[in-house]
């Protein structure tokens, strides 16, 4: 997944916005607000944000994905471990938030019942985001996996990272550490029923039965989860 540029106009109505959400959330009332400021057609808006404000945090989300993403991009990281390219990419996408309240709010609007698909879309989004900036090149069930697992990584840090008062916020930084090692330990017990000689044969009849499943093709007209093949 590649974070299209953000229209203009988009991105005047999402800076003119950011105020209001403080008080009164990704709500109706903060899309007019912007709508006024801007000067912009309310028709021209609702073309650009066909559910207003909803689509304004959506942009806002993005916008940190491609902020991250471009940091990632000019960032050293040839003498870093894997795991602490994944945590540096993770700090990226924090610092690239300017405004934590809109966060806040944002996760109270997709924690909603009826938004949490798109919640869900957003996250999975940033994982896929560092995974790509990482070079990642894996095409069958592990490259479900790997954003899978990320995506439950940033969720946790940003909920954390809401609530973390300590100075330049080094709770989240340890936070992230403690996070990346979970995972690591995961991988490891992974590793050891993989070559465990009495879990092996049930290790390797789930990796045939997992063959099948590839990731979504690399072209930009195909919006799918991903899809199964018969293994050749």
């Amino acid at each position: 997944m590649m974070t299209a540029p953000i229209d203009p106009a988009l991105n005047q109505l999402l800076d003119a916005a950011l105020p209001h959400v403080a008080f009164d959330g990704w709500a109706p009332r903060t899309f007019d607000a912007a709508i006024a400021e801007v000067g912009i057609d309310p028709a021209h808006a609702q073309t650009l944000c066909p559910r207003g404000a909803v689509d304004l945090a959506i942009a806002y989300h993005k916008r940190g994905d491609a902020a991250m993403v471009a940091a990632l991009n000019n960032a050293d990281l040839r003498d870093m471990r894997f795991r602490d390219k994944v945590a540096h990419a993770i700090r990226l996408r924090i610092r690239a938030i300017d405004d934590k309240e809109a966060v806040r709010r944002g996760t109270s609007l997709f924690a909603l019942p009826h938004m949490a698909a798109d919640g869900a879309k957003l996250v999975w989004g940033t994982a896929d985001e560092i995974w790509t900036a990482l070079g990642d090149s894996s095409r069958d069930v592990n490259w479900y996996t790997k954003r899978l697992t990320l995506a439950g990584v940033y969720s946790s840090v940003v909920l954390f990272w809401l609530g973390d008062d300590s100075l330049d916020a080094q709770a989240t930084d340890a936070f992230i550490d403690r996070r990346i090692d979970n995972v690591m330990q995961f991988e490891k017990v992974k590793a050891q029923v993989r070559d465990n000689p009495l879990t092996k044969p049930f290790a390797a009849t789930l990796e045939r039965m997992m063959s099948g499943v590839k990731a979504p093709p690399k072209t930009p007209d195909v919006d799918l989860p991903g899809m199964w093949r018969d293994p050749q």
